[in-house]
Formats: structure tokens, C-alpha cells, sequence
């Protein structure tokens, strides 16, 4: 009987992830040397990559709900790989979805049928692969765009990047309105929106009223480990 947490599912896992680190800490050193090379001092580059894993850190923890929310259906080892290699359960959990209600299947317990698990697989491959081909591709041309507009108008400039940003958010804003019909547990997700947005506010005040510079490294992740801590609190009360 097929098993989504197989052993040898569990080995091509921890192959993945021992690959995935190989090259984090490759590229680490790289920067590192590099940084030396352009004159930055160790303090400087030691503070660096101190802020810079506390801003990992931070999202790791909703990576790691990502995996256990995943792990109901489908095992263990295919959402600690797929979770560590794209880190974005607003792509994964819809992907797995949409596949599973194409083919009239419940999530609500684990997928033992190798063709829908693997279907799902698939999905969840074959939809990201634009995003791995395409910026390669077009990146050059487009950072070329971004940087003659700074130098045309830098104000214009900042505005087009901030545009950019708000407008990928605005692409998940409908899962967060999804289910706002199905009474007060639709609105979790609303609310856990507007804590993050608070605690952002918050930041934002405390980095222009008070001086605290150090929170601008820090303040999205901040917000971030907020709001997950808020929406693990509020569920279980209203769900």
C-alpha cells in the first residue's frame, strides 16, 4: 500500500534539504569573501548576517505550519521538501486544493492513492516552474526598466517598486476574503491581516517617533511572527 511517509520518500527529503544547505552555506561564504574583497569590515559583515538569519528565522516559523498543515494529507516528506525549496504555503496549499477538488478528493484525511499524490506533486511542480524559467530570462530587462526609471525620478521610482510589492500582496488577498460568507471563522484570516498591520504601525511609529533604527531590519519580521502567534490564539476560540 502506498505510503506518503515512506522511508524512500523520507530519504529523497533529507537528500533535498542537505542540498538546499549546501548551497545556503556556499553562497555565505561567498558573500563573505566577497564583502572582505569590497573593504567592509567583520563587525559590519558579522552584523549583517546576524540580521539578516534573525529575518530567516522569523519565516521559517510559518514554514514550518506550512509543513504541518500539508503533512495532513500528504505525509511528511513531500511538504518539507516542497515547503523548504519555495517557502510559500499561500502557493502550496492552493495548489494541492484545486487538484484535489479537480479530481473529487477530500483533504481532510491522508492520500493514500499513488495517482492522486502524485497529481498533486505535479501540480504543485509544474505550476511554480514560470517562476524558476522566466526571471532568468526577463530579470536583465526589467531591472534595466527599474533602474533607468530611478534615475529618470527617483520618487516615480520608489513608488513603481512599492506598486510592485503591494500589488503581489494584493494577489493572495483573495484567499483571505474566501470564506468571509461562512460566518466568524471566515474572518481569521481579516483579522489576523489587520493584527499584522497593527504591529507593522506600531513598528513604523516606534522607528520614526522614537528613533528605534535597529527596527527597521526587523520590524516585517516582527509583524510576521506576530500575527502567526495572534492567529494561533484566535482559531482554536472561534474555529
Amino acid at each position: 500500500m502506498f505510503s506518503p511517509n515512506s522511508i524512500f520518500l523520507y530519504i529523497i527529503a533529507v537528500c533535498v534539504i542537505l542540498f538546499v544547505l549546501a548551497q545556503s552555506v556556499f553562497f555565505l561564504v561567498r558573500a563573505y569573501k566577497r564583502g572582505k574583497q569590497l573593504g567592509l569590515s567583520a563587525d559590519k559583515l558579522k552584523k549583517t548576517i546576524l540580521s539578516t538569519s534573525v529575518f530567516t528565522i522569523m519565516p521559517a516559523v510559518s514554514i514550518l505550519l506550512g509543513i504541518v498543515t500539508l503533512s495532513k494529507f500528504l505525509g511528511i516528506p513531500l511538504p518539507w521538501i516542497r515547503m523548504s525549496v519555495i517557502g510559500a504555503i499561500t502557493y502550496e496549499l492552493p495548489a494541492a486544493t484545486s487538484t484535489a477538488n479537480a479530481l473529487g478528493i477530500s483533504l481532510s484525511k491522508m492520500i493514500t492513492d499513488p495517482k492522486v499524490y502524485s497529481a498533486i506533486a505535479w501540480v504543485m511542480t509544474l505550476g511554480i516552474m514560470p517562476s524558476i524559467i522566466l526571471p532568468p530570462i526577463l530579470m536583465k530587462k526589467i531591472r534595466g526598466g527599474m533602474v533607468k526609471l530611478q534615475a529618470k525620478d527617483e520618487k516615480w521610482g520608489d513608488l513603481f517598486m512599492t506598486s510592485m510589492f503591494l500589488g503581489m500582496i494584493s494577489a493572495f488577498l483573495g484567499m483571505v476574503f474566501a470564506d468571509v460568507r461562512s460566518g466568524l471563522k471566515g474572518w481569521i484570516p481579516i483579522f489576523v491581516l489587520l493584527v499584522s498591520a497593527a504591529i507593522m504601525a506600531i513598528c513604523g511609529l516606534l522607528i520614526k517617533k522614537c528613533n528605534a533604527k535597529w527596527l527597521e531590519t526587523y520590524a516585517m519580521s516582527i509583524s510576521m511572527l506576530g500575527a502567526m502567534v495572534f492567529a494561533v490564539i484566535i482559531t482554536p476560540v472561534i474555529g
